[in-house]
């Protein structure tokens, strides 16, 4: 079958090589992330630290900034606790991450209702960065806030009549 090589190289096929065994694979260089550097092995170490210190998998490393966090109890006893979240690899998604991690580290039935728990995640992925000294953008702080409106209205929405004290800020008026 002729290909359009070999239309625009006539003689391609002609000057051709014998074929010959590959070479030896030589021993691969690490590839290193563009992001690589002191920054980012802070963000690793943070990342294995808190999946180990509460006994999370990862099922699936997110390109977008948003997760999910949820357990599985079987029958025997045993709890798989597991997040999607985007790879820690800046204060955004290291803010996602760590509020996934924070649904496992206060439990899912500490708090009700619901949009309480959130803002106790939310906290948890604050605390953790202040703690770890990790950057917290306005950005951060913004997605906080809007996260936890979301959450409350959602609850009003839903039938919640008493917004929880620590909420109140994240209550809009009249709602």
């Amino acid at each position: 079958m002729m290909t359009l090589w070999d239309l625009l190289l006539p003689n391609r096929r002609a000057r051709r090589p014998a074929l010959t065994p590959p070479a030896p694979a030589r021993p691969r260089k690490k590839v290193v992330a563009p992001r690589a550097g002191a920054m980012q092995a802070r963000y690793d170490r943070m990342t294995e630290d808190m999946l180990a210190a509460y006994g999370v998998r990862v099922r699936k490393w997110r390109t977008s900034m948003s997760g999910i966090a949820w357990e599985i109890r079987y029958r025997d006893g045993t709890v798989r606790r597991l997040i999607e979240a985007p790879r820690p690899r800046g204060p955004m998604s290291a803010a996602v991450f760590l509020h996934e991690i924070g649904h496992h580290a206060i439990g899912f039935t500490t708090y009700k209702p619901r949009c309480l728990e959130e803002y106790h995640a939310w906290r948890f992925a604050i605390d953790q960065m202040q703690r770890l000294e990790l950057n917290i953008t306005e950005g951060v702080r913004r997605r906080m806030r809007l996260s936890l409106k979301y959450a409350v209205d959602k609850a009003r929405r839903r039938g919640l009549r008493e917004v929880p004290a620590e909420l109140h800020e994240y209550a809009r008026p009249g709602g």
